[in-house]
């Protein structure tokens, strides 16, 4: 069963916090499609993961480049798999409607725009009748808090 994970971001966004995520998913040996909700969200996040960390970056494509099945983490606008991730995160105005063949499923919404709260809700009674889902809120420390 795919697990799906509900991440309400309060002191952090998403650019911050995805990275982070993201390293644990290549630690783990995933594969994983981030999906956004337009091109100019994508192109701001393809930007961001490339200098999110000075010592670091995390190898990365997108949807409309060649040879995205190779990449370990794909950002796109669309509901494509590539890469065969295992793991999909969904930020920046994409929201999870269908589950798919993946390991586990991360919603991060910004607790602050009210129309991504309303979203947020929207999916987790779509979504909770037939999965399990767990709602994550951040603390004034930054850490998480398993709310649900």
């Amino acid at each position: 069963m795919t697990e799906i994970l509900f991440y309400h971001l309060e002191q952090r966004p998403a650019e911050a916090v995805l990275p982070l995520l993201l390293e644990k998913t290549l630690e783990r040996g995933w594969r994983a499609a981030v999906q956004v909700g337009d091109v100019a969200e994508l192109d701001a996040l393809d930007a961001a993961l490339w200098t999110y960390r000075d010592d670091s970056f995390l190898p990365h494509g997108t949807g409309e480049g060649g040879q995205v099945a190779d990449q370990p983490i794909v950002l796109v606008t669309d509901k494509s798999n590539a890469n065969n991730a295992q793991i999909r995160f969904f930020v920046k105005g994409a929201v999870p409607i269908e589950v798919g063949d993946y390991e586990r499923l991360v919603f991060m919404f910004d607790g602050h725009n009210p129309d991504a709260v309303t979203r947020a809700r929207q999916a987790w009674k779509a979504l909770k009748p037939d999965h399990q889902l767990t709602y994550w809120q951040q603390e004034p420390n930054g850490k998480w808090a398993k709310k649900a």
